[in-house]
């Protein structure tokens, strides 16, 4: 039995190293503190409350079999997407953070795989950098926040970066910004803008790909939303209504409902009830297994939360632990 884990951050080594040399890594500054400490820049004051953001490749690998985790796709903790940054930076940024993890895969393959950062504050940019990600580096994709700065992603802007990653058979990993969510402002108290806020920055993003009308632009892209796509299925009956009261909006020929099992989404839901729906809605060949390493507990590690679950058959596990991703990530 395998588990492919989809959702596993990282933060660079690189960093780790500026914090040693008392220096600043791309404007972000380190404060040491319980767990890893904070890290302040681009606006956003991050606490890194796991120890294990400090792992080497070769600690990681030690929890991941202490968790029963065959292979991790890693992928850049959110807080350092550098969008904010200048193009210049932001470019030197992702090089560096996509060339480590790009390493780190290499020196252990059967155990990762990796998702690519981007400069997304300039479309060709990001084109570029994804192009020497998939084909120079060989990593798998590309994580995206679930917005730029503000711009949301059915900006016809952003079209030539889809178009451009349906053509490399690029994976795009959606995850927010827990530290900066709308309900940082709205609500700060009782860690609703992680609870919460995340989940609904994860539905914004995928409605907006979906009436946004970009997988109807490129028909063959590959997408996944974080944390089963928060609300996103539970709302397509009030989405299906939007389209059909309001004609003069609408970008996509088909109600919403009709493209949510062209997206694919993680487990990290919750609860067994979430997941059933989330399955009986989609399909089981769309939804794969994601831990969120190392920040969400599971007991006795990702995969075993999986199988022990009784409302799934044996063939329903197997294709979330396993086939469904090797198959889409080419593994």
């Amino acid at each position: 039995m395998k588990t492919i884990d989809i959702h596993a951050h990282l933060v660079p080594r690189s960093l780790w190293k500026a914090v040693e040399a008392k220096q600043a890594w791309y404007g972000f500054k380190h404060t040491p503190g319980a767990g890893a400490g904070s890290v302040v820049g681009g606006g956003m004051h991050t606490e890194l409350t796991s120890p294990k953001v400090r792992f080497t490749p070769e600690e990681r690998i030690k929890d991941m079999d202490a968790q029963g985790v065959d292979v991790q796709v890693l992928s850049i903790h959110t807080p350092f997407f550098g969008y904010h940054l200048d193009v210049a930076q932001g470019q030197a940024l992702a090089r560096d953070v996509n060339q480590e993890i790009s390493a780190t895969v290499r020196d252990a393959p059967k155990r990762f795989a990796g998702f690519a950062t981007l400069p997304m504050q300039d479309v060709n940019a990001a084109i570029a950098e994804l192009e020497h990600a998939v084909t120079k580096l060989g990593l798998k994709g590309v994580e995206l926040d679930t917005h730029v700065n503000g711009e949301q992603w059915d900006e016809p802007k952003f079209l030539p970066f889809f178009k451009a990653a349906e053509q490399m058979g690029a994976v795009l990993f959606y995850h927010p910004q827990p530290q900066n969510n709308f309900l940082r402002v709205r609500n700060p108290r009782h860690g609703l803008f992680n609870s919460l806020g995340v989940i609904l920055d994860d539905a914004i993003v995928a409605a907006t790909l979906i009436c946004g009308g970009v997988l109807d632009a490129c028909p063959d892209i590959k997408i996944c939303i974080a944390h089963g796509g928060g609300p996103t299925c539970y709302a397509m009956g009030r989405l299906d209504r939007g389209w059909e009261r309001l004609p003069k909006d609408k970008r996509t020929p088909l109600p919403p409902s009709a493209y949510q099992s062209k997206l694919y989404y993680d487990t990290v839901v919750g609860s067994e009830e979430a997941l059933r729906f989330l399955i009986d809605r989609l399909g089981i060949e769309r939804v794969v297994i994601g831990s969120d390493w190392p920040f969400v507990p599971w007991t006795p590690g990702p995969g075993g939360w999986v199988q022990g679950l009784k409302s799934l058959t044996q063939e329903e596990k197997d294709r979330i632990l396993w086939k469904n991703l090797e198959a889409l990530l080419k593994l």
